[in-house]
C-alpha cells in the first residue's frame, strides 16, 4: 500500500485506465496533475489515503476489461489516436455543446446566474481548446511523426525550429493546466453538473454532455501529458 502511494498518478493511470475512475470519484486531478504521488494530491484535497489506495489496489488486481497498454504504442500510433479519437470529439461536440449552454443561459439565467458564468467559460474552452488542437496537429504532432520515422531509418532528426520537442511540449502542458483550471470553475458552478428541480430536458442533457466533454478532456490529456508527451522527449533525446 505505502509503495502504491508514492506512485505518480499519472503513471498508475498509464498502467491501467480503470483507476482513473477512482481518481475522478475522489476528485483528484491525475491528467493534468498526473506527475503528483497519490499521497501528495490526496493531502492537497483533504482525502483519507488508505481507502484511495485500497480501491486502486483493488482495480489492479482484478482480471478482465478493456485496459489497452497506450504506453506500449510508438508515438505516432498515439499521436494518430488521439487525432481521430479525442480530436475529433472535441470537434463534433463542442457546436452542440455551445448551443446548448447558450439556451439554457439565455432561458434559465435569471433564476440561475451562474449559467451565464459556465456559457462564457465553455465559449471560452471552445475557441482556446480550437486554437490548441490546430497548433498540436500542424506542429508538434508532425515532428513527433518524424522522430519515429527517423527511428526507423536510423537518422538523426533535422533540428526543429522551435529548437527542441520540449519546447511546444511545454506550451501545449501549460494549455492543458489553463483548460484544467476553467473545467474545475465550471464544476463549482454547476454543483459537480447538479441539476436543479425545474431543469428543462435542454438544461440536463447540456449539463450531461459538459460531464461526459470533461471527462474525455481527461482522457485526451492524461494520453499526452503522462505518455505521448515523455516518450517523445525520450525518443528525441535517442536520436542525438
Amino acid at each position: 500500500m505505502e509503495a502504491l502511494a508514492k506512485n505518480k498518478m499519472g503513471d498508475i493511470v498509464a498502467q491501467d485506465f480503470r483507476t482513473a475512475a477512482v481518481f475522478s470519484k475522489y476528485g483528484l486531478d491525475f491528467c493534468c496533475g498526473g506527475q503528483r504521488s497519490v499521497e501528495d494530491a490526496a493531502a492537497k484535497k483533504g482525502v483519507a489515503l488508505d481507502p484511495l489506495v485500497t480501491e486502486l489496489e483493488d482495480v489492479l488486481n482484478a482480471k478482465g476489461g478493456e485496459n489497452i497498454d497506450f504506453s506500449a504504442w510508438p508515438s505516432d500510433l498515439l499521436v494518430s489516436y488521439i487525432v481521430k479519437t479525442h480530436h475529433r470529439y472535441v470537434r463534433e461536440k463542442t457546436p452542440v455543446l455551445l448551443a446548448y449552454l447558450n439556451k439554457v443561459a439565455r432561458v434559465h439565467g435569471e433564476r440561475h446566474p451562474e449559467l451565464i458564468e459556465v456559457n462564457r467559460l465553455f465559449e471560452e474552452c471552445a475557441l482556446d481548446l480550437g486554437h490548441h488542437l490546430e497548433k498540436e496537429e500542424r506542429i508538434l504532432f508532425p515532428f513527433i511523426e518524424a522522430l519515429e520515422e527517423s527511428k526507423s531509418h536510423q537518422e538523426k532528426p533535422e533540428t526543429p525550429t522551435f529548437g527542441t520537442v520540449k519546447n511546444p511540449i511545454s506550451m501545449m502542458v501549460h494549455e492543458h493546466e489553463a483548460e484544467g483550471d476553467r473545467f474545475e470553475r465550471i464544476k463549482e458552478l454547476t454543483n459537480n453538473y447538479t441539476v436543479p428541480d425545474d431543469a428543462c430536458s435542454t438544461y440536463r442533457v447540456s449539463f450531461d454532455m459538459l460531464r461526459e466533454f470533461e471527462q474525455d478532456l481527461h482522457k485526451h490529456i492524461h494520453l499526452e501529458n503522462n505518455i505521448l508527451f515523455p516518450k517523445s522527449i525520450k525518443l528525441e533525446e535517442s536520436l542525438h
